[in-house]
């Protein structure tokens, strides 16, 4: 693929990934950055049980709470009244009062628990409410108390966590599509399009089958709806503004990035509908088929070494009772093998008791020294650059290996070549999605929309998802840590601090997963 394959920097020419920067009106209240507590951990004293009931330290009932202070963040029984983000980001704030700091954000669409009564100020005059499992939300621009709005509806379809790719997503094609803000007509697109373009998209649907393009799309049924032929759609508070033409907001850029919410048949041709609420024709993009790649965790009593096959074909193979090796089965590659780091011939062993050949191996081996905060229950990520790998541990314990493609410029200098920062850091900030283009560098143009499980750990470096891309154990980014969708999924769920449900972003100074980057 072309320049879409790459991130730039933030700050310094080449220093990570660029997130887009806050859209218009996207926080109406300003607050200032500061230290945020963990979430989860206790707060002036204050714990929950197990069972969720609020105990002081020395197991007594907690004083009476007032609400709008920070002391008041304790988990509530929700009493069926929830709060709705209408906006890009909903700022989470950890009190109501003018120093008010942010625990993160939710994005249009999501719906939280809700706790009143209303606390009405001069920051917040349709009032504050206290959501699950801790922070405050003001009603207005950003957020209602309905539902039932329009912008929730149609950003009904919410981000899936936990199992890779959390939406679909498409890659815009040599000629990219226009970003239709309604359904349009046969005339309509043929004339902003040209008059060959619906007889173009004929047989699309055998196209796609052929391709296997729909297996991963599902069956395409019929507009949701709230879209309508004759009405523009409602976006969120402080999505991204485009010019307006007749029927749609211009073209996207060539090198860009969609993910989409729904998938319909409209006028005989296939559309997606994307989280910025644009309506894009799909026959004008390459839909991505997600990378199967995944790293393995280790159990119980299981440890490196940990290998991954490099080879595109080899074989596992037994031992009989000669001694005698016989094959057994094809490998995949970059399939990782459990190791029991014992050699026999040309062989190594695995744990389950096969042998696979020692040539095509990348080896993970067990380190032979520790860093500091190696110790008790801590958890932290340690990211190879030579090895181009990533191994999650809990104290001297790994959980996780996998592969990774860090910065193309190797054991270069971050501030003068592509590649990732080296040193021991914490993770600052966790998105679920964040979509990041290339603004700041006019030598590059990309624009990635909700590019997953994003975890800042360095200024504009990142551990994160990548779905433009499946060449994980090879130097490919300009400065961020690329994760398979699989892998970057488990590590966000992983990594401290949670982000809750129906949470968006949690910002955190203190308490984050150490991140140690060496050569």
């Amino acid at each position: 693929m072309r320049k879409l394959l790459v991130f730039l920097g933030v700050g310094a020419l080449f220093s990570g990934c660029v997130e887009r920067r806050d859209p218009p009106g996207a926080a109406s209240e300003v607050a200032s950055a500061s230290t945020v507590r963990a979430l989860g951990s206790s707060q002036d004293g204050v714990t929950t049980s197990p069972s969720g009931e609020a105990r002081t330290a020395r197991g007594a009932a907690p004083a009476k709470e007032v609400l709008g202070t920070e002391r008041d963040n304790l988990p509530f029984e929700p009493d069926g009244t929830r709060i709705a983000s209408i906006a890009w980001r909903t700022w989470i704030y950890t009190d109501t009062g003018p120093k008010r700091t942010r625990y993160g954000y939710m994005r249009a669409g999501s719906v939280v628990d809700a706790r009143g009564p209303a606390l009405k100020n001069d920051g917040c005059a349709g009032g504050w409410y206290r959501i699950n499992p801790r922070g405050f939300v003001c009603v207005g621009k950003g957020a209602t108390l309905s539902v039932e709005d329009p912008v929730v509806v149609a950003n009904s379809v919410r981000p899936v966590r936990g199992q890779g790719l959390p939406y679909l997503y498409a890659l815009a094609a040599e000629v990219a599509p226009l970003r239709y803000f309604r359904l349009v007509s046969k005339t309509e697109m043929e004339k902003v399009e040209g008059k060959g373009v619906i007889a173009r998209v004929t047989g699309w649907k055998q196209r796609m089958a052929a391709k296997g393009v729909l297996d991963i799309l599902g069956e395409p049924g019929a507009p949701p709806d709230f879209l309508s032929t004759s009405e523009k759609i409602t976006k969120a508070y402080g999505v991204p503004q485009h010019l307006h033409f007749a029927v749609h907001a211009g073209r996207a850029a060539p090198d860009s990035g969609f993910a989409i919410m729904r998938v319909f048949e409209h006028e005989g041709r296939l559309f997606g509908l994307t989280t910025e609420l644009d309506i894009i024709a799909l026959d004008r993009t390459r839909v991505v088929k997600p990378s199967v790649f995944q790293g393995t965790e280790l159990g119980e009593g299981e440890t490196l070494p940990v290998a991954f096959l490099e080879s595109h074909y080899s074989q596992r193979f037994q031992a009989n009772d000669a001694g005698q090796m016989h094959a057994t089965g094809n490998l995949r590659h970059r399939e990782p093998l459990k190791l029991t780091g014992k050699r026999r011939l040309g062989f190594f062993e695995t744990r389950d008791g096969s042998y696979v050949p020692v040539e095509g191996l990348r080896i993970i081996s067990p380190r032979d020294s520790y860093p500091s905060f190696a110790v008790g229950t801590r958890k932290w990520i340690d990211i190879s650059i030579r090895e181009q790998s990533l191994v999650a541990y809990v104290g001297k314990k790994p959980v996780y290996v996998t592969l990774v493609s860090t910065g193309r410029g190797g054991l270069g200098d971050p501030e003068k070549v592509h590649a990732t920062a080296r040193g021991t850091f914490m993770i600052h900030s966790k998105h679920v999605t964040a979509t990041m283009d290339g603004s700041e560098d006019k030598s590059d143009s990309y624009n990635l929309l909700d590019v997953p499980f994003v975890q800042y750990f360095h200024k504009g470096y990142a551990l994160h998802g990548t779905y433009w891309h499946d060449e994980f154990g090879k130097v490919r980014s300009h400065g961020c840590v690329n994760l398979s969708p699989i892998d970057a999924a488990w590590l966000f769920e992983w990594t401290d601090p949670l982000v809750p449900d129906g949470w968006h972003s949690v910002l955190n100074k203190d308490r984050g997963t150490v991140v140690f980057v060496r050569p």
